[in-house]
């Protein structure tokens, strides 16, 4: 049976995380940071850099991949569903995109995304989660034939994170 008050002692802790992830095409690795959980042990903050790569065709009408750095900063909203093994939760916020020069003349890109989230914990430190949502950000890759938008639509995470 569920005890608040064991959930609150063993998770409300500070958590780094790795993941691959994919917003829209793009795909990704991040490394990411969550706060210990207040207001309840409900809400935590969860900041995030990853790496990203754009798949377009270059000047020499080649395919090729082109790195870029994607922040993000959010709320996290999460509830105990069985135990303290697995939980679900929601988050939302914003994301900062500093796009690379070979496919864009913008120096930064400011959107946001919103997600869902499960996460199973077989151990009390360690978790493995998947997220889906969507991100939007208007970004467009206008360097490139065709002006394709980018990490904008459906994103998907996975990865673990570890309790501190």
């Amino acid at each position: 049976m569920y005890s608040a008050c064991t959930f609150a002692q063993t998770s409300n802790k500070l958590a780094v995380g790795l993941n691959i992830n994919q917003f829209q095409k793009d795909f990704g690795i991040g490394l990411h940071v969550t706060s210990p959980f207040f207001i309840q042990n409900s809400i935590a903050i969860r900041l995030g850099g990853n790496v990203q790569w754009l798949q377009h065709v270059d000047d020499k009408q080649t395919t090729t991949w082109t790195a870029f750095p994607a922040f993000q900063l959010g709320v996290k909203g999460k509830h105990p569903i069985l135990n303290e093994q697995l939980h679900v939760y929601g988050e939302g916020g914003s994301m900062l995109l500093l796009p690379n020069s070979k496919f864009s003349t913008n120096q930064f890109v400011i959107g946001g995304y919103g997600l869902f989230g499960f996460e199973f914990k077989p151990k009390s430190k360690l978790a493995y989660f998947i997220e889906l949502g969507g991100v939007g950000t208007g970004a467009i890759a206008d360097k490139v034939t065709a002006k394709p938008f980018y990490s904008n639509g459906f994103m998907t995470s996975t990865g673990f994170r570890l309790y501190l």
